[in-house]
């Protein structure tokens, strides 16, 4: 499975966990249940956006690399990326709907923020061997003669 089909389906798995697990922890820290699973799904719906936008630049910039695949500096460099935009959205809409400032908003969030990136490598990680790598990460097919061939050609 490649391209958009790829990512919806990743988006979908992965913000579908983590609404239901953001909204209980937010219930747990004693917020309502209403208010937490609106924070939930409003943290949810500016991650879905931020990773469409973050994967696509990714997955852009992993074409570009002469070594393909996905070693674990690279999923750590991804999940670092991914979790560090987030904080800068999801942190102020905290803020902001839980009546709360900035920086008890961020401090609340750290739990969240170390919990998602663990999460974020985890999940990503179980989704390639499951549904494979995208096209971004596999390694250019081998000719016989043992030369990379070219990933486009025209002509015959």
């Amino acid at each position: 499975m490649q391209g958009w089909k790829r990512r919806v389906v990743y988006v979908t798995l992965y913000e579908g966990i983590a609404i239901v697990l953001t909204g209980a922890v937010l219930f747990l820290l004693g917020h309502g249940l209403t208010h937490s699973l609106v924070a939930s799904v409003g943290a949810s719906v500016l991650a879905v956006l931020w990773n469409l936008i973050f994967n696509a630049m990714f997955e852009a910039w992993e074409r570009r690399q002469t070594v393909k695949g996905r070693s674990i500096a690279r999923r750590i460099a991804h999940a670092i990326g991914f979790e560090g935009g987030l904080v800068l959205s999801i942190v102020p809409f905290f803020a902001w709907w839980l009546e709360v400032s900035l920086w008890q908003a961020f401090v609340m969030d750290l739990g969240f923020i170390v919990f998602f990136l663990v999460y974020t490598f985890v999940f990503a990680w179980c989704f390639d061997k499951v549904f494979g790598l995208p096209a971004s990460a596999m390694p250019a097919p081998v000719t016989p003669q043992g030369t990379p061939a070219p990933v486009c050609s025209v002509g015959p």
